[in-house]
Order: structure tokens, then C-alpha cells, then sequence
């Protein structure tokens, strides 16, 4: 559970604060951060997928068609 804490500082104080932070917990914030930057991203990618278009049928056909093209493809 994310536990918000309502604080007034401006990003450079907080900057300032993160750089006073041992090597480590440096390491361990940006880890968090890049989580949720990728987590971020990817509802976007999914949200920006989602179509009512595209079914099982059409996915299902164009699987088999770039298979249908890699085995050609090593074949020759």
C-alpha cells in the first residue's frame, strides 16, 4: 500500500535531500522509481493497444502468416 505524506518542497530541495542519501539507498529510490516509471508506461502501451477491432480470428491469421513466412524464410 502507498502511503502518501503531504509535504511543500520544491524539487530542487528534494533533489538536495536525495543527493545526501548513502550510495545504497541512491541505488534502491531509483530502482522504485524506474518501476513505476515502466509500470507508467506500460498502461499506457496497453491502453493505447486496446481496440474493439481485433479479434482472436485476425490475431490467430496474422501469427500464421509471419510463421508461414519464417519457415519459407529457413527454408530456403
Amino acid at each position: 500500500m502507498k502511503t502518501v505524506i503531504p509535504v511543500n518542497i520544491s524539487f530542487e530541495q528534494l533533489l538536495l535531500m536525495v543527493k545526501q542519501l548513502p550510495v545504497q539507498q541512491k541505488i534502491k529510490l531509483s530502482k522504485e522509481l524506474e518501476k513505476e516509471a515502466i509500470g507508467t508506461k506500460l498502461t499506457r502501451l496497453l491502453k493505447s493497444l486496446k481496440t474493439k477491432e481485433l479479434d482472436l480470428e485476425t490475431l490467430t491469421n496474422e501469427v500464421e502468416i509471419v510463421r508461414q513466412a519464417i519457415y519459407d524464410k529457413r527454408k530456403h
